[in-house]
């Protein structure tokens, strides 16, 4: 009975796990990265390469080789980040209801488990 619930626990885990990515990378090749995946009027992390501190954007849209957004939707400050400094694109929206959802999860598996175990 043990080994049949720790495998579901496991499995369930694994799940959410694999589930909780949502960042999208990029790599050096530029020519090879596609931005079209991105949405305006969305808020995104954006990471760069050179080490630089992560930038929030809402993003507005594509201007030849840069990503054109504002710093917010009440600060209106004009971001343009080239996109040969993007390393990494991070979903600010679906992060928060994966990471929700994740520990959630992790309850559930908590529970299943401590119970299981409380029966034998």
């Amino acid at each position: 009975m043990k080994a049949s619930v720790l495998l579901k626990s496991s499995l369930l885990t694994s799940l959410f796990v694999i589930s909780s990515c949502a960042t999208t990378k990029y790599s050096d090749d530029i020519s090879k990265n596609n931005y079209s995946n991105l949405q305006a009027g969305k808020t995104y992390v954006v990471t760069m390469k050179d080490g630089s501190p992560k930038k929030k954007m809402l993003f507005r849209n594509i201007d030849g080789d840069n990503l054109i957004g504002t710093a917010g939707k009440k600060d209106s400050t004009e971001v343009i980040i080239p996109k040969s400094n993007v390393s990494a694109v991070k979903d600010r929206s679906r992060a928060r209801v994966t990471a929700g959802a994740t520990v959630i999860g992790a309850a559930g598996v908590a529970a299943i488990v401590i119970s299981s175990l409380r029966a034998d």
